[in-house]
């Protein structure tokens, strides 16, 4: 199956709370497990602003608090609010002790946690010891491979979704895939993605958010234990730190996990004995009709008849049965068709054989019943379908007795019959054929060739006419200066244009466009400059105040972008600016 690399940004940023009119309420904790000599920390967090807060008992611990933070915050236009009241526990005991719900009133009604359990273990060596980025994302991130049926029949259909699971806690902003399963012993058909959905759900007993990133349906074509090979990623995850940047919102870093689904053995049953007889392998639930599109019809005239079995199942892994038709119909190569989708239940629609039959003599002439037989492994049994029988009346044309005999074959005595050349039936080919030249007119003295004759008479003026004008622009210093430095703003800030719509990947883009812009234009490193030495810089080429100030502002803007919110409004009108910029400087530098 081909490899892919897609790069996704489902959940950047992963915000804890909903964002729509459903209330929620939680109490989230540190750690599950911890020593004696550690501290717990508990939240209770409500996404609408509630009344009447009332905390647990926190039996088994010593409390200190609780501290209250409300925040606000806008997201894709959705403006959302989260309170949260933070405790700060130390376990007086050793054992297993189960946090009690809290409460609290939102609009009238009132809303409680769950209750949350925890382990309190001997006294540990570094309590409280801070845990790494990797060590944060090992807990927080699950790859799962779900299996529809582990104990399939032979041709039985099975899906595998494979689903990551990110903790609220954290986000991922991207993944890379770093090993594709083979399917061995199995036909498979994979059913695109075409848009990563997150949706909220409780794994091993959390709360997560998931999302489907690959769906495949499997056909095993061998019984016994058959195994699927795990599915491999390189995540890029976004943790938070105990830092947080000057409006007091948490700082992330990045850190790189490899996750994968694990391998899976697929257990198939061979189908049961007493298949029946013609039985090619059909697996599912299926309808069998032998379907002619005219009965009544004139001799030499052609009509078509469909073998057609629709229905869920295999039906792309079996043979069709064949027609079984008089020798004096003359039969063609049917033509196959099919019209099937998969799902994850399997596969679904229909596939016929489409004959063409030409009677040549004129009579009835009887389709005979054909048979369809699967296995229905709902039901665990095999069945059978026949179709009816079909008569096709002939009603005007040659009959046998106006054939006549030939002489006898000398060794075989097979008799052979004359071809009967009546109304539109096949001729013989012609084998002496009159062809003439369809194109008889000359070049000579035709349109074309005058045509041609005057061609270089009217480019000469056209070319006059070109130079004239490519010699005035070479002219026009001012214009071609403008120009090229048009062409140079475009050069740079092409990277950034491609990232307009995603704040931080367009302001890391356009501030590195900027300092590589002055990396070539003034032959320095720019990391050795501060803003007031890039500025003296700029000045000393004679380089406008105001040009040099709006270029200081642009990276300001770059720094401060990265800890506030921007919209695609603010980012366009920051991609102009930079474009104005680097042309009005190439313009006016010396």
């Amino acid at each position: 199956m081909k490899n892919f690399f897609l790069t996704i940004l489902f959940f950047i940023p992963l915000i804890v709370f909903s964002q729509d009119d459903e209330v929620t309420f939680e109490a989230k904790v540190s750690k599950e497990k911890l020593g004696i000599n550690e501290r717990l920390r508990v939240e209770f967090v409500m996404n609408k602003d509630g009344d009447n807060f009332t905390p647990p008992d926190f039996d088994g611990f010593r409390v200190n608090g609780p501290s209250q933070s409300i925040n606000t915050f806008n997201y894709n236009g959705k403006r959302g609010f989260s309170k949260k009241f933070t405790y700060i526990l130390m376990p007086t005991k050793r054992g297993k002790i189960t946090i009690k719900q809290a409460t609290v009133e939102i609009d009238g009604k009132t809303f409680k946690t769950l209750p949350v359990k925890v382990e309190i273990t001997a006294a540990v060596d570094k309590p409280n010891a801070a845990k790494t980025a990797e060590d944060i994302a090992d807990d927080k991130i699950h790859l799962v491979a779900e299996v529809s049926k582990a104990k399939p029949y032979l041709n039985e259909a099975i899906s595998v979704v494979y689903k990551l699971y990110v903790s609220p806690d954290i986000s991922v902003s991207n993944y890379e895939q770093l090993d594709n399963p083979k399917y061995n012993n199995f036909w498979t058909q994979d059913i695109p993605v075409k848009r990563f959905v997150p949706q909220n759900s409780v794994f091993k007993g959390k709360s997560y958010r998931y999302v489907v990133l690959k769906r495949v349906v499997l056909y095993p074509q061998k019984s016994g234990k058959l195994n699927i090979e795990p599915l491999s990623l390189d995540i890029t995850v976004d943790v938070p730190t105990n830092r947080r940047n000057f409006f007091g919102e948490r700082i992330f870093t990045k850190t790189h996990k490899t996750v994968s689904a694990g391998s899976r053995t697929i257990n198939v049953k061979e189908l049961p004995p007493g298949k029946p007889e013609g039985f090619t392998g059909a697996v599912g639930s299926f309808d069998f009709n032998v379907i002619p599109n005219k009965t009544d019809l004139k001799a030499t005239e052609s009509f078509q008849t469909k073998v057609e079995v629709t229905g869920n199942g295999n039906l792309k892994l079996f043979d069709l049965p064949k027609l079984n038709l008089p020798s004096s119909l003359e039969v063609y190569e049917p033509e196959f068709n099919e019209s099937v989708t998969t799902n994850l239940s399997g596969s679904k629609g229909k596939v016929l054989d489409n004959y063409t039959i030409v009677p040549q003599f004129r009579g009835k002439y009887p389709i005979p019943s054909i048979s369809f037989s699967y296995f229905d492994p709902k039901e665990k049994k095999y069945k059978t379908i026949k179709s009816q029988e079909i008569l096709i009346n002939v009603y005007e044309g040659p009959t046998n007795s106006e054939v006549t005999t030939v002489n006898s074959d000398n060794d075989t005595g097979l008799s052979k019959q004359a071809v009967v050349t009546t109304g539109t039936q096949f001729r013989f080919l012609k084998l002496n054929a009159n062809l003439q030249n369809i194109q008889k007119e000359s070049l000579f003295k035709s349109n074309r060739y005058y045509l041609f004759l005057l061609l270089p008479l009217l480019i000469i003026p056209v070319a006059i006419v070109a130079g004239k004008k490519k010699k005035a622009m070479e002219g026009d210093i001012e214009g071609n200066r403008i120009r090229k430095a048009n062409k140079l703003a475009k050069k740079y800030l092409s990277e950034a244009k491609k990232a307009i719509g995603k704040k931080e990947a367009f302001y890391e883009s356009l501030e590195r466009a900027l300092h590589n812009y002055l990396k070539a234009k003034l032959h320095i490193e720019t990391s050795e400059f501060s803003k007031e030495k890039i500025t003296d810089l700029l000045s000393s080429r004679h380089v406008s105040e105001e040009t040099v100030s709006s270029f200081i502002s642009l990276l300001e803007s770059c720094e401060l972008a990265r800890y506030t919110p921007a919209t695609e409004v603010t980012i366009q009108h920051d991609f102009n600016k930079a474009a104005e910029v680097i042309s009005q400087i190439d313009k006016q530098i010396q």
